[in-house]
C-alpha cells in the first residue's frame, strides 16, 4: 500500500481525503454487513426457516414499540384541553398548580 504525506497536503487535499475515507468506511462496513446478513440466511435456510420466522417464535409478552394512546388521567380545570395520562413528565400547568398547594387528586378525570 501506498504511503501518503499528509504533512505536504493542503488543507483542501485533507478534507477530500477525509470525504473519500468516510466514505470508503462505510462501504466496507455495508458490505461487511450484506455478508453477515448472507451467512446468517444460509445457516437459517439449512435449518428451514427463515429469519423472521426465528424472532416471532422466540418473542414472549407484548411486541415493543408504540404501545398506542393513553387516556387522559388529570386535566386542567382553567384549559379542559390541557391534559396529562400520568406517565412522563408532568406538564408545566400541573406542576405551577401542585407547587401552589393544590393536590394531584384535584385535577383527576
Amino acid at each position: 500500500m501506498a504511503s501518503i504525506n499528509v504533512d505536504k497536503m493542503s488543507l483542501k487535499d485533507l478534507n477530500d481525503l477525509e470525504a473519500k475515507l468516510t466514505k470508503a468506511k462505510a462501504a466496507v462496513r455495508n458490505r461487511a454487513k450484506s455478508e453477515a446478513k448472507q451467512k446468517i440466511d444460509a445457516i437459517l435456510a439449512s435449518y428451514g426457516f427463515s429469519i423472521g420466522e426465528l424472532y416471532a417464535v422466540s418473542r414472549v409478552g407484548r411486541p415493543r414499540g408504540s404501545v398506542g394512546n393513553k387516556a387522559a388521567k388529570y386535566a386542567n380545570p382553567d384549559n379542559r384541553g390541557e391534559t396529562w395520562t400520568g406517565r412522563g413528565r408532568k406538564p408545566n400547568w400541573l406542576v405551577a398548580k401542585l407547587a401552589k398547594g393544590a393536590s394531584l387528586q384535584d385535577f383527576a378525570i
